[in-house]
């Protein structure tokens, strides 16, 4: 298919174009703002896209400019559901990507994608809006949302947890400052969640929201013992009061057994494996 990927310029956009080249489609994105209405429905009747992966979103802003997730990840959704909605007629599928992170505080053991979204920070709000405004095209468009929970993976934003840790340990430093040690967290690979990504729009399972995760969740603690392992480094952490982010979600890890009946045979990738992809990539 003649797939539109947005956000194809950034970390997540590389993996899924590669992926979905890989696998016969022709890949293109978008040069507009998605906040540019008028420029989005112009790009979308050029392309007339047979497929849609949206990944474009803001992920961080500056603590005052809150506003911007929701200018972005709200309205500029919006601008595009509309502009294909209107103006691509070959148009059979829409991925669309939420987070993990619409499910809040939660602790309950796994979860999965009943249960209630309790988000605790602009961000997460944002994509919880996104999805209740996506299904309002629920009558014009065929599409599905998903939930990553957190991946990572070569050429990830170095602000980002484990970009960070790993760049330590590439580097030998002596020290490391990290936030809130008492943190679970998820963390799959980028290849999978390319390949999940290519294999829903290819049989998009419509109206559906689904976690795309590993069910597996590891400590801060934990992911420095796995570099000692793999580096022979040994580090020392620091605890920064600035890096411990107020509404820190304590644990996210989530169930895939709805994903998995839907998505056969793709690889999984070990958390080890994806640090030593990371570490070996210099």
């Amino acid at each position: 298919m003649l797939t539109l990927v947005t956000g194809i310029e950034g970390f997540t956009g590389h993996f899924v174009r590669a992926e979905l080249e890989a696998n016969g489609h022709t890949v293109v994105g978008l040069s507009s703002d998605l906040t540019d209405a008028d420029a989005i429905a112009n790009e979308v009747l050029d392309l007339q896209p047979e497929a849609v992966i949206h990944l474009a979103g803001l992920a961080f802003v500056a603590e005052n400019n809150a506003n911007a997730f929701y200018d972005v990840n709200l309205i500029g959704t919006r601008n595009l559901l509309d502009a294909l909605s209107k103006h691509a007629s070959k148009l059979s599928n829409v991925l669309v990507t939420s987070s993990a992170n619409v499910y809040g505080n939660s602790t309950a053991g796994m979860l999965d994608e009943s249960v209630n979204p309790n988000p605790s920070n602009d961000y997460a709000v944002s994509k919880l809006a996104m999805e209740y405004m996506t299904r309002l095209w629920s009558k014009k468009l065929s599409f599905c949302i998903v939930r990553p929970f957190n991946y990572t993976g070569v050429g990830q934003d170095g602000r980002f947890l484990i970009p960070k840790i790993v760049r330590h340990f590439r580097d030998r430093e002596r020290v490391i400052e990290l936030g809130n040690l008492d943190v679970w967290r998820e963390f799959g690979d980028v290849r999978t969640v390319a390949a999940v990504y290519r294999m829903l729009i290819e049989n998009c399972p419509v109206g559906e929201t689904l976690n795309v995760c590993t069910g597996q969740t590891y400590s801060l603690k934990e992911v420095i013992t796995l570099c000692e392992k793999l580096t022979g480094h040994k580090i020392e952490i620091k605890v920064n009061p600035e890096f411990v982010r107020e509404n820190e979600v304590r644990e996210l890890k989530g169930d895939n057994s709805r994903l998995c009946k839907l998505v056969d045979n793709f690889d999984l990738y070990t958390f080890e494996e994806t640090l030593s992809w990371m570490l070996e990539a210099g």
